[in-house]
């Protein structure tokens, strides 16, 4: 790879631009790096954004009131109406599962009392088998 010279070719009348744009942007970014990382700088966003958030609640409440209030007039659900729904949904999923494993349980039990069952009759009928 070539490296860009620090000092401009003989001919190139855009040259020394260059290299003044270049250190120019160079310091600037230092100075803005050092600036931002500083303590002030995270002092005055932090109290800008705490003024900024307090002073537009009234404003976001305002939107949502106006908002729940078309979509109600329009017989289109809100933001509550979804969130409601889909906290039924999962508990009727949650109640689901349950059931699901219960049944798992009870065919076992079954399976299990079938196969004891079958068990036994077939040992009561070679005793009787044996027993004539």
């Amino acid at each position: 790879m070539s490296t860009q010279p620090e000092t401009p070719e003989l001919f190139d009348p855009f040259g020394p631009w260059r290299v003044t744009r270049d250190a120019t942007l160079e310091t600037w970014s230092k100075l803005m790096i050092d600036f931002v990382n500083s303590e002030a700088y995270s002092q005055a966003t932090s109290q800008w954004l705490d003024t900024y958030l307090t002073l537009s609640q009234p404003f976001q409440r305002a939107i949502e009131t106006t908002m729940t209030q078309v979509l109600t007039r329009l017989n289109m659900p809100t933001r509550a109406d979804i969130t409601s729904l889909a906290a039924r949904m999962t508990n009727i999923e949650t109640r689901l599962d349950d059931l699901d494993i219960k049944l798992d349980e009870i065919h076992r039990a079954i399976g299990a009392l079938s196969a004891s069952s079958h068990a036994t009759n077939t040992s009561a009928r070679a005793k009787a088998k044996g027993a004539h």
